[in-house]
């Protein structure tokens, strides 16, 4: 795991992050692959087996709502280029600590049907030698070693693909298909509405932002919290006895709630069993009420669910006008780890 502060460094420009892109010829050559803890899917790649390859490098982690909804292009794109010289390389980057456990991210590789090559960057070596920021990030490279093209952030998918066809003539493909890919995705792979206006919010207190429980945050010990008497959007809070750490809250005993006041279609949490294969129970209410039609992918119409895996778990998808509305999560059984909010 990366230290603390390289952390905030780094995670305060990837998710929400403006799609930013760089068209410049050459960009130098593409840093080694050098420093992973693990592979999937491929023995190790070294710069000189890829020689003749376009490539691209995509840094990603599995639980960051960004990166998974760039998935689907991924694979996408590995699928429909590789007899013509592309190879999709996902660099899998941790922003949390569960992230780095090598089984972990197998596990996830499988679960999200990823079958290009992932090298497991646990210590961050292969992100420090491309001197990257940002989840997701994307650096295009010619059959000569050379960083083309690069983008950071979702979207620009139409460009991207451009880029590869480009890469891909010079060279010297021939009958190279010149549709694009068309997606089709849903769960947490789906597009984000055009209403998302709650931004990634932290849990631990390192990065905590827009706290509303009664008292503030007792760091790295136990506490009672109470619950917010009212909550503005965005605003957020604990109720029961929870232990704030730097990267996540720990549920210490139940009851144990956790609010929040949003406005977007989807609603994301960052969960974890603190006991691996101990499920943890939840009960998701929204306005007060059963979501209904407006469940997740991972709760049912009447909001219940489980946390097995440390993962993002969706637990919101709204239907139909997108309002101010006010999520809680229970839960039913003590030690939860809970890490971050996203939206979509």
């Amino acid at each position: 795991m990366k230290n603390l502060a390289f952390l905030i460094s780094a995670t305060a420009l990837i998710c929400g992050v403006v799609a930013m892109a760089s068209g410049s010829k050459d960009e130098g050559q593409m840093p080694a692959l050098d420093g992973a803890v693990a592979w999937v899917n491929s023995a190790p790649l070294s710069n000189k087996a890829l020689r003749g390859k376009v490539v691209l490098v995509n840094f990603w982690t599995y639980s960051c709502i960004n990166s998974l909804r760039e998935l689907p292009y991924m694979k996408a794109w590995a699928a429909k280029y590789k007899d013509a010289g592309l190879v999709v390389i996902g660099v899998h980057a941790p922003e949390f600590g569960f992230e780095a456990d090598p089984t972990n991210v197998k596990n996830a590789v499988s679960d999200l049907k990823v079958a290009y090559p992932i090298p497991i960057d646990s210590n961050h070596s292969i992100w420090r030698a491309f001197r990257n920021e940002y989840w997701p990030a994307n650096y295009f490279v010619d059959a000569k070693g050379r960083i083309r093209y690069h983008h950071f952030g979702e979207g620009e998918y139409e460009k991207s693909e451009r880029v590869i066809q480009a890469l891909l003539k010079e060279n010297g493909a021939a009958g190279l298909d010149q549709s694009l890919v068309r997606i089709t995705a849903d769960g947490a792979e789906a597009p984000p509405s055009q209403e998302v206006r709650s931004p990634e919010t932290y849990v631990g207190y390192a990065r905590a932002e827009n706290f509303a429980s009664l008292g503030r945050m007792a760091g790295d010990s136990p506490r009672i919290y109470s619950p917010p008497m009212q909550l503005g959007l965005n605003q957020w809070g604990l109720s029961g006895s929870w232990n704030i750490g730097a990267e996540h809250a720990t549920l210490e005993s139940t009851p144990g709630k956790i609010v929040f006041r949003f406005h977007s279609r989807d609603l994301h949490m960052v969960l974890s069993p603190v006991k691996s294969g101990t499920p943890v129970r939840f009960k998701v209410r929204l306005n007060g009420a059963a979501p209904g039609d407006d469940h997740g992918s991972d709760s049912g119409a009447d909001g219940a669910g489980e946390v097995r895996q440390p993962r993002m778990y969706q637990l919101i998808r709204q239907n139909g006008q997108i309002k101010d509305a006010t999520f809680e999560i229970e839960f039913l059984d003590p030690g939860v780890e809970a890490f971050s909010f996203t939206f979509g």
